[in-house]
């Protein structure tokens, strides 16, 4: 599975973090590098637009689009920022659960 990950410099520890600790993921890391304060709203860009330039896959094709993660202080704003882009559905999720019932009944896919 590939999934696509950014943060702002704020989440820029819990991003190594997951990194690491799911190894079995094909992550694509579009930033930062580290922890120098950056714009929250440059990242979630990163990753919408790269999702979003994939379009929507037709209903029983293999060839799903990644999926993103964003991280922020609060995860809010980096939220509003990649709903503003085409087929992103961005959920503010804060435990697995929540998480996985975004997925499931919100087909969010950041």
């Amino acid at each position: 599975m590939t999934i696509l990950i950014a943060s702002d410099h704020a989440g820029f520890s819990l991003k190594k973090h997951l990194i690491q600790k799911f190894p079995q993921v094909q992550w694509v890391d579009l930033g930062p590098a580290d922890e120098t304060s950056v714009d929250y709203p440059d990242y979630a860009d990163k990753v919408a637009r790269a999702l979003s330039e994939k379009g929507t896959p037709a209903p029983g094709s293999p060839d799903l689009p990644p999926f993103g993660v964003l991280i922020c202080g609060s995860g809010q704003g980096m939220a509003i920022k990649a709903n503003r882009n085409p087929n992103i559905r961005a959920a503010l999720c804060w435990t697995p659960e929540v998480a996985g019932l975004a997925r499931s009944h919100n087909d969010a896919n950041v």
